[in-house]
């Protein structure tokens, strides 16, 4: 009897710092990997959720940019880090378009992870060089038609939002363009504002400061409603090209294996980012609204990567543009 006792005490000894520990979760600073390089949208996203974050979880929240293959070697640096809930991603569309697009992909998309939650889901833009002939969004896609062959269309690198949104763009309008490929969104759009390429769509986290400043020509936006931060803009369905609605969703992750109140508290606490005063204000001057508390749980982010997955595999190969 006397041993039994025992061993019960050394049981409970034993659980009650695994107890306390998840408790005290974060006990140091966490990181949360931007597969994109700095200044970019992605980037700008995740700077304000972290700042937001870091004072619900009362511990730092720190961004490190970890670019390259359009945003896999971030992606892979997190789907290998340990699971404990220190090492977050916070990763875009290309989640979902990478599980066909990459040939070689060094993880699963959908068995990598855990789910954290939804962020925001970002508008896409339509813009030009300011120069750029068309007047309006109909004489626009008929100048593109015209002179697919001298029309050149820029973007952040294969993989990258501006890539998917600019291939969507030419399924379209059943038209193949010259695409021109760079090493982030920042030397794109120099390009782009110094016309030594024609056209980019990119998210509005990137393009309103451009739009309304007038260095770039505007015109349209891949939403069903128009914005109010860019109120003249028409969308693409007004334009008669619905098949064109496309927004560039965020999600966060943690590695596969993280323990589910550690995941719990995550999903927590970036749905009271989401709705910090700051997040919402600073969102809302790039054209974009936080996710709501309902989407901002693992179930939600989940089940739209699935659905996303299934919806671009057809799009990518269709294209027949693939990665190593």
């Amino acid at each position: 009897m006397k041993k039994m006792w025992v061993a019960m005490l050394a049981a409970a000894a034993f659980a009650v710092p695994s107890v306390a520990g998840a408790q005290a979760y974060p006990e140091r600073a966490v990181t949360i990997v931007v597969p994109f390089s700095a200044g970019g949208p992605t980037d700008t996203v995740t700077r304000l959720v972290a700042e937001a974050m870091a004072k619900d979880l009362g511990q730092q929240v720190l961004v490190e940019n970890v670019g390259g293959a359009g945003g896999t070697l971030g992606a892979a640096r997190v789907a290998e880090a340990e699971a404990d809930g220190y090492t977050l991603l916070l990763h875009h569309i290309g989640m979902a378009t990478s599980a066909t697009l990459y040939r070689k992909l060094p993880y699963d998309p959908l068995n990598a992870f855990d789910y954290v939650g939804l962020v925001t889901e970002v508008p896409m833009t339509i813009v030009a060089r300011k120069d750029f002939e068309p007047q309006d969004f109909k004489a626009f896609i008929e100048h593109v038609k015209a002179n697919k062959d001298q029309v050149t269309v820029a973007n952040a690198g294969i993989g990258a939002a501006s890539h998917l949104c600019g291939m969507l763009f030419m399924s379209a309008i059943e038209t193949p363009l010259t695409t021109v490929p760079y090493q982030g969104t920042g030397p794109a759009m120099t390009d782009l504002l110094g016309g030594q390429v024609d056209i980019m769509c990119d998210q509005t986290t990137n393009t309103t400061k451009q739009i309304q400043g007038g260095t770039v020509k505007a015109y349209a936006v891949t939403t069903p409603e128009r914005l109010d931060v860019l109120p003249d803009l028409p969308t693409v369905t007004e334009a008669g090209l619905p098949a064109l609605e496309v927004s560039v969703w965020h999600g966060l992750y943690a590695p596969k294996g993280t323990p589910p109140e550690v995941v719990e508290r995550l999903s927590k606490s970036l749905q009271t980012a989401l709705q910090d005063e700051n997040v919402v204000a600073r969102f809302g001057e790039l054209g974009t609204t936080p996710s709501p508390q309902e989407d901002a749980t693992p179930q939600a982010l989940k089940a739209k990567l699935e659905t996303e997955i299934n919806r671009w595999r057809p799009i990518i190969e269709a294209a027949g543009v693939y990665a190593d």
